[in-house]
């Protein structure tokens, strides 16, 4: 089946009369006849379900659907973006362990990693995503256990090299986990470039609507544990706390990974989605293919208006050919990356406020990837307790915008956009 079939029937296939939707399982438990029924999946013997905690019917065909669209051999929803990215990672590291990321991810994944996961032993070398393989080679320790990127970072809009970073982790026998938020499946299967894991905040364009908070990881099945077993031990020997069993040994490498995220992880800390907002994200899933198009005719549209504008210092926008990571968005994401754009404008701080007070059809949220439009300014709102040169000095600029242009039409975006402008003069 072609994508856009994919994300319309994936996932769920009705049998005789049974509901055409997936159906919203909003049970915490599940019953059994005998103790023996249920022991079996307690044991990892049977498939099924006892508690929502771990697993639930409705998630695991919303899930299914998003590995068919990544190309993976498994997958599993999580509560939010942040939860796939801990569990993403934690999963396959411990305390000792050394982790190898792009700085140009998301500053709440950053944060996690640099500081949450530092405290529990897990330390991280950040490379830049335009550093030179020799300078991503001397990044890697003995205690690499992985490699970490987006594919469109949130909100530096700088493409990773999947190619590269991918090539690097094979090198060092360690998986590359990518998130592929902001393009989805739609623009972007990094799978088919080498990733081995991919995470998504499903709270994005897959949901598309600003209704349900959540996340998702995907197995690709393409990494050999067992080849490094002295690694992983977590994957490769005996789990005593799941009465002994190998997960690499026992689902192989289309199902280890996800399995002991769910049997282990999920069971310890619990970041389930609830059935009702995995039926949500459905929803949003059979229009993807539809709707990712738009977003990008719209954010093409919006970044050359900016860009020709004498107030706009600078405007940020893989799809454009004035933009440093053109050539790399071509290649990785040849129909187009999202419809995030970000720019700045001269005037600092006091033109950026005056914009963003004027804005009439974008919203002021600090939501992105959403049917309806929206804007932030960092130095007004999620940052503003920094000084201009502090963030100056993290690289987001005072008069720095971002901008996710939504589903309307792009003429009406254009025309909000210029009447702000024309208030910042």
């Amino acid at each position: 089946m072609k994508l856009g079939t994919k994300c319309v029937q994936e996932g769920y296939t009705p049998g005789n009369g049974e509901p055409r939707q997936i159906p919203i399982i909003q049970s915490t438990t599940f019953k059994y006849d005998t103790s023996e029924d249920m022991g079996k999946l307690f044991d990892l013997e049977a498939s099924g379900y006892f508690y929502t905690r771990l697993q639930n019917p409705t998630n695991d065909h919303v899930a299914a659907k998003i590995a068919a669209l990544e190309g993976g051999t498994a997958a599993m929803l999580t509560s939010s973006g942040q939860a796939a990215s801990f569990f993403s990672l934690f999963n396959i590291c411990e305390c000792g362990s050394h982790i190898v990321a792009s700085s140009s991810i998301y500053g709440g994944t950053f944060n996690l990693i640099d500081v949450t996961m530092r405290k529990m032993g897990i330390e991280a070398t950040f490379v830049s995503p335009d550093c030179t393989e020799e300078e991503l080679e001397a990044a890697f320790r003995e205690n690499t256990r992985a490699v970490f990127g987006e594919t469109l970072a949130n909100p530096a809009l700088t493409v990773l090299d999947i190619e590269k970073f991918a090539a690097a982790a094979k090198r060092h026998g360690v998986p590359l986990i990518v998130d592929n938020t902001f393009p989805t499946p739609v623009n972007c299967r990094p799978i088919e470039w080498g990733a081995n894991i991919v995470t998504h905040s499903t709270t994005k364009y897959m949901d598309g609507h600003g209704v349900a908070v959540g996340g998702a990881i995907v197995d690709a099945g393409t990494f050999d544990w067992m080849a490094h077993a002295d690694k992983y031990p977590g994957l490769c020997t005996p789990d005593e706390s799941y009465h002994g069993i190998v997960y690499a040994e026992k689902f192989g490498m289309g199902g280890a990974f996800i399995t002991k995220a769910t049997a282990q992880l999920m069971r310890d800390f619990g970041s389930i989605q609830s059935p009702q907002n995995a039926f949500y994200l459905n929803l949003g899933l059979e229009s993807l293919h539809v709707r990712m198009p738009r977003h990008v005719e719209n954010g093409l549209a919006v970044a050359k208006f900016l860009e020709s504008r004498p107030e706009v210092k600078a405007v940020r926008y893989p799809g454009l050919e004035s933009d440093p990571y053109y050539a790399l968005a071509k290649k990785y994401m040849p129909n187009g990356t999202c419809g995030v754009v970000s720019f700045e404008l001269a005037g600092g701080r006091k033109a950026a406020e005056k914009f963003m007070a004027a804005l009439r059809l974008a919203a002021i949220e600090t939501h992105v990837a959403d049917a309806r439009t929206c804007c932030l300014n960092p130095a007004t709102s999620t940052h503003r307790q920094m000084t201009d040169e502090q963030l100056a000095a993290a690289g987001i600029p005072a008069g720095m915008i971002r901008m996710s242009c939504g589903l309307e039409d792009k003429d009406d975006l254009i025309a909000d956009l210029a009447q702000a402008l024309e208030a910042v003069k």
